[in-house]
């Protein structure tokens, strides 16, 4: 096994994951634990996609938001970890849009509102 290893970072929302692919035998390691990869199907879902899951072993740190948003940036940061390993791997994680960083945030809240868009109760009288 060598040491080579591919780097990718994925963002969603205010999480950020640094991913670090290696060749190996499909380990997941989160935050320096070894963790269960039924819960995280959706996250290494660019492996299962190009039939990979037990050819690299990743690692991953996580910062920031919720668990769906962490599991997003995890998903993004494998993409792009991937692409940057294999040109041919690029255009298939392209064509099914997993290269694509969200850009939705939350909206900031305005003067004079409750909430980004909520304004207080209206009375006619």
């Amino acid at each position: 096994m060598t040491n080579k290893y591919n780097f990718g970072t994925g963002r969603r929302k205010t999480s950020i994951a640094q991913v670090r692919i290696t060749q190996g035998d499909g380990e997941l390691v989160i935050n320096g634990k070894k963790t269960n990869k039924e819960n995280y199907q959706d996250s290494l879902y660019p492996l299962k996609l190009l039939n990979l899951e037990l050819k690299y072993n990743i690692s991953v740190i996580v910062k920031g938001g919720g668990k769906s948003s962490q599991s997003e940036a995890i998903r993004l940061g494998i993409a792009r970890a991937l692409a940057k390993e294999n040109s041919d791997y690029e255009t298939q994680l392209k064509k099914d849009k997993l290269l694509t960083r969200d850009p939705r945030e939350k909206e900031r809240k305005k003067p004079g509102l409750k909430r980004a868009r909520r304004a207080p109760q209206w009375a006619k009288r």
